[in-house]
């Protein structure tokens, strides 16, 4: 059985050992605190601000001298110079913002005994349980995947022995109010960077009891002598579109909390638990199991790095599941900086969606993870961006198509933010274009898929038909200005013109695009005119170190921080496949040198990152090695929360990602198992991982050899299974096959 508990012997102390619940929209962080219970409330379009366009009129009359400067080698200047003229008005985005807190009270007269607090990743239910005065005391609580709410339940073995009170507390603008055994509040979100708030939202708890009494008191709901007390909650705001504020949040509350009361508290539970199954239980994955996984999990942490712990990593790769299905269904927003869970009112990084890395990374997971449902939200995104990011195009580049920086908010906004430095750099839209395509590959192709993506592809591929320039004295094209995030080269800027990372995004663009409009039998004199670009393209370079050069000159070796956290010019490693041992080994081995070079430590996020390159390099105790560092106290909170520090949710996506990577590679003709399987995990089984070409695999091993292995193609495949260098399949047949 696959280990599915997230458990501790104490309540949270702090936010980052709180348990996390969601259904995408509706989030909560439950602390179990026992005196007082603390959830801890986030809905996805509760953001500073309203509908904004940060273009910038100055940009375009300064591009030709921002890029003249660069090619004069003039990196500082030009850097200055696009400071002043070209960034985003407001030079700020907005921030995704806390609905408030629901505390609960309880007056326990006794000490408490036997506690113990949990999470169950495969119900998405949250248990505190616990002895008080001779009584036994429950508290689950989930937030809804099917009926959108959370939902409360407390419940005592003794009749009438439960006293409490509930309330709201908000730090946002707004005014509480109770109406017997109701708590409201209602409020209009704040303005940040000179953008007005333009959100109406609210809140509404409603409070239910068997036995006993249930009355407003004061600012709250009292509870006296009751045997099981259930609270429902909702939130939700006027947001309807990132141009569009009209909707009405009290009538949204209303209907989905009168939906809820029309069932028990069993059939809530049984149906949150159906809705959530349906995504989770697609993937199984065992790694083995030892006595230390019957630990706490916080001590299961602490211990990873010195024992032997698979079944933890095994729990890892679940818990980032969770967190996506969590985080990211149909209909939502995608996953921000921090999922859906955020308590501060100025969140680390306004806790929204860097483009540079962190985006792509939560997104990492879902398809070989068998969540490809949870890529919908970020489509939706790019479909947005498209239109936002095309009157940036035109207004700060005179370019058609459209674009986007490093970063993007609720409001769309895809204009170049923070500073030259981290923001002018134009292919955010590009790399997320690719991912696409990439999701597209997962699922062989579907025509209807490839219609929805092909005009976001077709326009993110026309700005650069603008936008590219000539690379002085040579038939290439390059990006200008850029920079590869986020990492200053020794001309002491981050602006440049041609970085490695940006010529193999567009290849994977370009290539994306002929694809589609092959596949569709479109365009082809436009698709033609895209791969005569994409020839132009400068090649990747090998610098006097035998590294993989991050910038057109070989500067790596100078750089002022040799062990920087990004590896941008690895893109073409991971997530692209444009490098591989097998195909590319000149450039996997510098690939490799530059790896070693910039050394395995870095943010979390940036560990998740490196465990996906060294498991595509086919060094699974490396990538092991990695993993280590991953899941340690240092880079993972008593939740598993990945630790930044502070705490970013790419990182748990991407090392979940990483541990994947090391079972299952896949290109569009071959399906390589356990191609980076480290030493300590020499038995295992994976069932439901899925592979590019519309592939889902089952299998087992023992002592590293493939004993089991059953494949389902939603397509006819016609390229091969590879185990150890050894095709055992090829050309399988639409359904299912049992190969060994």
């Amino acid at each position: 059985m696959t280990d599915s508990l997230l458990w501790y012997t104490g309540p949270a102390a702090r936010w980052t050992e709180a348990l996390p619940l969601g259904d995408g929209r509706l989030g909560a962080m439950v602390f179990g605190g026992v005196p007082c219970d603390e959830f801890q409330l986030n809905e996805d379009t509760l953001w500073s601000g309203g509908p904004y366009q940060p273009v910038n009129t100055e940009a375009l009359p300064k591009l030709e001298e921002v890029r003249a400067l660069l090619f004069a080698g003039r990196y500082a200047e030009a850097q200055e110079l696009a400071n002043a003229h070209s960034m985003a008005r407001p030079y700020l985005e907005m921030s995704y913002q806390p609905a408030g807190r629901l505390l609960l009270d309880f007056p326990h007269k006794t000490l408490f005994l036997a506690y113990r607090r949990e999470l169950d990743i495969a119900t998405a239910v949250t248990r505190v349980s616990y002895s008080s005065g001779g009584v036994d005391y429950l508290r689950e609580s989930f937030v809804s995947a099917a009926d959108g709410v959370l939902v409360i339940r407390v419940t005592a073995s003794q009749p009438g022995a439960i006293d409490m009170r509930a309330e709201f507390c908000s730090e946002q603008p707004g005014q509480g109010r109770v109406e017997g055994s109701k708590l409201h509040f209602a409020g209009r979100n704040r303005g940040e960077h000179g953008v007005a708030g333009a959100l109406r939202w609210g809140m509404e708890a409603r409070v239910t009891s068997e036995g006993g009494s249930v009355a407003a008191a004061g600012d709250g709901v009292a509870v006296q002598g009751a045997t099981t007390v259930t609270l429902l909650l909702d939130i939700a705001t006027s947001f309807v579109r990132f141009d569009d504020v009209s909707g009405d949040p009290e009538a949204a509350i209303k209907a989905r909390l009168d939906a809820a009361e029309r069932k028990s508290y069993e059939q809530l539970l049984a149906d949150h638990v159906a809705a959530h199954q349906q995504l989770y239980s697609r993937l199984e994955i065992d790694l083995g199991r030892t006595p230390a996984a019957e630990l706490p999990t916080d001590d299961r942490i602490s211990r990873f790095a010195e024992s032997n712990d698979p079944a933890l990593a095994a729990l890892y790769v679940q818990y980032g599941r969770y967190l996506m299905i969590t985080s990211s269904r149909p209909g939502t927003q995608p996953a921000n900086l921090q999922g859906i869970w955020n308590h501060e009112i100025r969140p680390p990084w306004g806790s929204k969606y860097t483009s540079n890395i962190n985006l792509q990374m939560n997104y990492w997971l879902p398809d070989a993870a068998n969540l490809a449902d949870c890529m919908e939200p970020l489509i939706r995104m790019v479909e947005d961006l498209s239109v936002t990011g095309a009157e940036m195009a035109r207004v700060n580049y005179g370019a058609g198509g459209w674009v986007l920086h490093h970063n993007v908010d609720l409001w769309r906004a895809s204009g170049p933010i923070d500073g030259a430095q981290w923001g002018l750099w134009p292919t955010g839209g590009a790399w997320l274009c690719a991912q696409l395509w990439d999701h597209a590959a997962y699922a062989g192709y579907p025509r209807a898929l490839v219609e929805r993506l092909y005009p976001l592809l077709r326009g993110a591929t026309e700005f650069f038909l603008d936008a590219l320039v000539d690379l002085p004295g040579t038939d290439r094209l390059v990006t200008s200005p850029s920079v590869s995030p986020e990492n200053v080269h020794p001309k002491g800027a981050t602006l440049c013109f041609g970085p490695a990372m940006d010529s193999q995004i567009l290849r994977d663009l370009f290539d994306a695009l002929s694809a589609a409009s092959a596949q569709l039998g479109r365009d082809a004199e436009f698709a033609s005119t895209v791969a005569a670009t994409r020839a132009r393209l400068p090649d990747d370079r090998i610098g006097k170190g035998g590294y993989l050069q991050e910038w057109l000159d070989d500067w790596d070796m100078d750089v002022p921080e040799i062990h920087h956290r990004h590896v941008s010019h690895l893109y073409g490693l991971y997530p692209s496949q444009q490098i591989a041992p097998e195909r590319t080994p000149v450039l996997a081995k510098a690939a490799q040198r530059s790896l070693e070079i910039r050394g395995d430590d870095a943010t979390g996020w940036g560990i998740g990152w490196r465990i996906n390159l060294w498991a595509r390099l086919l060094d699974g105790d490396h990538a092991f090695d990695v993993l280590r560092r991953l899941l340690h106290p240092e880079r993972s909170y008593a939740n598993l929360f990945d630790a930044h520090p502070p705490f970013q949710i790419d990182g748990n996506f991407g090392g979940a990602a990483g541990i994947l990577e090391m079972l299952v590679q896949s290109s569009g003709d071959t399906v390589t198992l356990l191609p980076a399987l480290p030493s300590a995990w020499p038995d295992g089984r994976v069932d439901g991982v899925r592979a590019r070409s519309g592939l889902t695999i089952g299998m087992s091993w023992v002592d590293r050899k493939v004993t089991r292995l059953v494949v389902d193609c939603a397509v006819p495949y016609a390229g091969r299974v590879v185990i150890s260098g050894q095709a055992v399949a090829k050309g399988l047949p639409r359904g299912r096959t049992v190969v060994i």
